[in-house]
């Protein structure tokens, strides 16, 4: 075949798989998402995968000085094994590579991006890594790019990595990696706009972080539900929500059906200034047990059963809350994520995710939300 038939050939084989790709993956069931990571202290083979069609393994990491993707020493066993042990218990669902994550450092992401051949060692190290580790794709969570040029090396570099994906996946004759982007809950971090057609193009779906609008670390001077849905009209509210951010994001040209809504499986805790004033945006003294405040939801039913704790659901914001003396904390029940689902559903996205699966308690959270889907 002359060379210039042969590269159109190759060219038009990558559209193809892509487009099939992208079809498959657009018409398959709702996305019931979960994170797992070693920090939890939950064992890998605890999970009821059962609940979930995408379990994401978290973190692998990205290395400051060479700019590849590792597995760090200490999780190598669990993450070599992941997707073996997952799959004993539901043998269709789907895992992916974490990459990065909250406590990752964004600048070194930034540094990765800004340079062709940084992000070529980025790319190939991280699809050899989900290859030889048995994972169905990867997710990047990079929190967050936070300038002009972040966002358009943001683009450049989901674009190639879609480009390799596809390339490697003809290569290889194995199916297509998934990619996934773990996004801000809007598509305008700060001003800073995603590039909408690159996010479209590349990733398959992307989990959109509805959660952490506030806690006592940021907000320490009164009670706030930290994952709300709809935005209370209250003075102090920030007027932020996962609602909000959603529509931000389907505005900006990104299609229902790619965005899955995340839920968090945790809450935080503030001090009240005053145990008879309990409410949303009650005066607050920061956090009521130290750090950040926050809770795994089988540590919040913990307390509500120790102290007996008072527990209102608030339909407007959709979010709970529950108090006992001085201690409120805002988090989301068998109430909030099933009307959260109910929403996602609504709407047509494209499913919902957790963080984290090790933060349940009985797996009633997760039970809720594989229920709402029907």
């Amino acid at each position: 075949m002359p060379m210039a038939y042969s590269k159109s050939f190759s060219f038009l084989i990558s559209i193809l798989l892509f487009i099939f790709h992208n079809f498959h993956v657009s018409t398959a069931q709702k996305i019931k998402g979960g994170y797992w990571f070693p920090g939890s202290s939950f064992a890998v083979s605890d999970i009821n995968s059962t609940l979930y069609t995408h379990l994401f393994c978290a973190f692998a990491d990205l290395n400051a000085s060479t700019y590849q993707v590792t597995i760090s020493s200490s999780n190598a066993p669990q993450f070599s094994t992941f997707t073996q042990t997952v799959q004993k218990k539901n043998p269709s669902v789907k895992t992916l590579l974490s990459i990065g994550g909250g406590a990752s450092n964004p600048s070194t992401f930034s540094a990765m991006a800004s340079q062709a051949g940084r992000r070529k060692t980025f790319i190939d190290s991280s699809i050899q890594l989900a290859r030889s580790n048995n994972f169905h794709g990867l997710d990047m969570d990079w929190e967050y790019p936070s300038t002009s040029t972040d966002m358009t090396n943001y683009g450049f570099l989901i674009r190639e990595w879609r480009t390799a994906l596809v390339n490697e996946a003809r290569n290889s004759g194995k199916q297509i990696l998934l990619l996934v982007g773990a996004v801000f809950y809007s598509s305008n971090y700060y001003s800073l706009n995603y590039t909408i057609q690159d996010v479209i193009n590349a990733f398959d779906f992307v989990n959109v972080m509805a959660y952490d609008f506030y806690g006592p670390n940021w907000y320490p001077n009164f009670t706030a539900p930290p994952a709300a849905l709809y935005a209370l009209n209250h003075p102090a509210a920030n007027r932020v929500s996962g609602d909000m951010g959603i529509r931000d994001w389907i505005g900006s040209g990104m299609p229902a059906s790619k965005l899955v809504l995340g839920v968090p499986f945790y809450g935080y805790a503030w001090r009240l200034l005053n145990s008879n004033n309990r409410g949303l945006f009650d005066r607050a003294n920061g956090s009521a047990f130290g750090g950040d405040g926050s809770m795994g939801y089988s540590q919040i039913r913990e307390f509500v059963s120790q102290n007996r704790a008072a527990c209102t659901f608030n339909s407007t914001v959709v979010s709970d809350y529950c108090s006992s003396g001085t201690t409120w904390i805002g988090y989301d029940d068998v109430q909030s994520v099933s009307a959260k689902v109910a929403y996602a559903k609504t709407n047509n996205l494209g499913g919902h995710f957790v963080w984290h699966v090790g933060a349940d308690y009985n797996w009633v959270l997760s039970q809720a939300a594989s229920r709402t889907w029907g």
